[in-house]
């Protein structure tokens, strides 16, 4: 026993020794583009780069109460949402998972034997013995992660469950962005409807003129068949428009989490134009932390740098640690303590040559490193542009906004002056079918200038990754379960170059036998 103890002493003082032995990378945040600018090349001078405001509800500055309500009933009510909160809590339990396999690992067990054994003695003959034992143990194992394996697996476990969170939280901002879309699409297709009736009325009116003047002898037959067929083009296209109107509603009910169909028809609210009032920009760099599809990003490149070390770690020993204790007899009554049993085993094992396997799985674990390292990158890119675009096209789509405000005044002008001159005998119904055309392709172009005006000003906010305050659950759970806590970096981005190992190694060289 007592060598037995010494063996156990010794293993826990080599265990000690090497306690923060840690293989792999740290995390580092990368440089990428964000980091070079000053600020946006296209923001407007009149913007001020300074500190970002408090994070609030950005839809609420449009003015329309039934905007705040549709999002406030999308953020309890999606599925999308629903299903991203579950993923979630699927990382959570994978990070405890990972935390609980650094802790020693207890157990029971029970066991009842009956057994007969049946031989032959010689001059005796066969002879039966039957025999009856029974057991209890506790037992106790603990894996020693001399090289930081299990806990390389933790903290990749926790910065995939930040990647979670922040893929929730960018669900969450396209199913804002979607609902206020779709509230602009039905405000929209409302008043392209509501403008499209007044040209039916206009038209109807307009045919009986023609009719009038037909059955007076003073127009032909082609002028009416004319008048007629613009009035029922006008009574076609006001069928397709009441379409579209109800599709938009059924798609804006799944997005709030509500039966299609179910609900009451929208008010007519909404201002034709929303707040354009300057977007406070901040740095490019202020991107990084505040979109939660970089902030997903870059936990993904800090998980699989994790996962780098635990790949080198496993080219190196494993000690793990077993005891048990219990009692044995041959009958219930038996089990006491002069019956008592015990095992303590100490096992260390490490590769001497498998074939290259562990060698590749640190190759490729490096790689999935790069790669994420790349896809960084390229979302930080993909930011910037979307950021740049959505600053063009704002100044862009309200300079045509107020164009083609113009345009429709001019058209509704001479469309109505035609008229009066067509019910005058002074125009042809030739001149009234050109005025008409052209007013008709005026007012649909002010819809779909004022639905552009809407949805720059949200791609604006969208690509600025702000200001949102639309978390529906604000009560965030603590993942840890692990009692050794992760380093204080834990937050921070990897960068795969920075490659250290943060203990002293034997001289036995596991990574090359391996």
């Amino acid at each position: 026993m007592n060598r037995t103890v010494k063996i156990v002493s010794l293993s826990m003082a080599a265990t000690v020794g090497l306690a923060g032995c840690t293989m792999g990378p740290e995390p580092e945040r990368p440089t990428t583009a964000a980091d070079v600018g000053e600020r946006f090349v296209h923001a407007s001078e009149e913007v001020t780069v300074a500190d970002l405001p408090e994070v609030s509800p950005w839809w609420r500055t449009f003015g329309d109460e039934t905007t705040v309500e549709l999002v406030e009933l999308a953020l309890a009510n999606n599925t999308d949402l629903r299903a991203a909160a579950a993923r979630v809590l699927e990382a959570e339990a994978s990070l405890k998972k990972a935390g609980g396999a650094r802790l020693p690992q207890v157990g029971y067990g029970l066991n009842a034997t009956e057994q007969r054994n049946s031989f032959v003695l010689p001059e005796i003959g066969r002879r039966d013995i039957e025999s009856t034992t029974y057991s209890y143990n506790f037992n106790v194992s603990w894996q020693a992660d001399l090289f930081g394996r299990l806990k390389r697996t933790q903290q990749s476990q926790w910065a995939s469950l930040l990647a979670e969170e922040a893929a929730r939280e960018a669900v969450v901002h396209a199913v804002v962005a979607s609902v206020v879309r779709a509230r602009v699409l039905v405000a929209t297709a409302a008043w392209a409807l509501d403008i499209n009736r007044e040209i039916t009325r206009s038209w109807e009116a307009t045919t009986r003129t023609v009719d009038r003047r037909y059955r007076a002898g003073v127009a032909g037959a082609v002028e009416l068949h004319l008048a007629r067929e613009n009035l029922a083009s006008a009574r076609a296209s006001e069928a397709v428009i009441e379409g579209a109107l109800e599709q938009a509603r059924l798609a804006l009910d799944v997005l709030v989490g509500r039966r299609p169909g179910s609900a009451e028809m929208l008010p007519d609210t909404l201002p034709q134009l929303p707040d354009l009032d300057p977007v406070p920009l901040g740095l490019p760099a202020a991107l990084l932390d505040r979109r939660p599809d970089l902030r997903r990003a870059e936990m993904q490149l800090e998980a699989a740098t994790f996962g780098v070390g635990a790949a080198i770690a496993n080219l190196y020993p494993d000690l793990s640690l077993t005891g048990s204790i219990g009692e044995n007899g041959d009958t219930i009554n038996d089990l006491d303590i002069s019956n008592f049993v015990y095992n303590i085993v100490a096992n260390l094992t490490g590769p001497l040559f498998t074939g290259g396997q562990r060698r590749a799985d640190v190759a490729a674990a490096r790689a999935r490193a790069e790669q994420a390292a790349a896809v960084y990158a390229g979302e930080v890119l993909e930011a910037l542009r979307e950021v740049e675009e959505a600053l063009v096209l704002s100044d862009t789509s309200f300079e045509s906004f107020e164009l083609t405000t113009e345009r429709v005044a001019e058209a509704r002008a001479a469309d109505r002056l035609a008229k009066e001159r067509y019910q005058r005998g002074v125009e042809g119904l030739l001149t009234v079918l050109e005025t008409e055309r052209r007013l008709r392709l005026a007012e649909q172009a002010i819809i779909s200038n004022t639905s552009d005006v809407w949805n720059t000003r949200i791609d604006l906010f969208l690509a600025l990754g702000g200001d949102w305050g639309t978390d529906p659950d604000p009560e965030q759970p603590e993942p840890m379960t692990s009692s050794e806590p992760l380093p204080e970096d834990k937050i921070s981005s990897t960068r795969v170059e920075s490659e250290t190992v943060n203990c002293q190694l034997s001289t036995v060289d596991y990574e090359k036998a391996s």
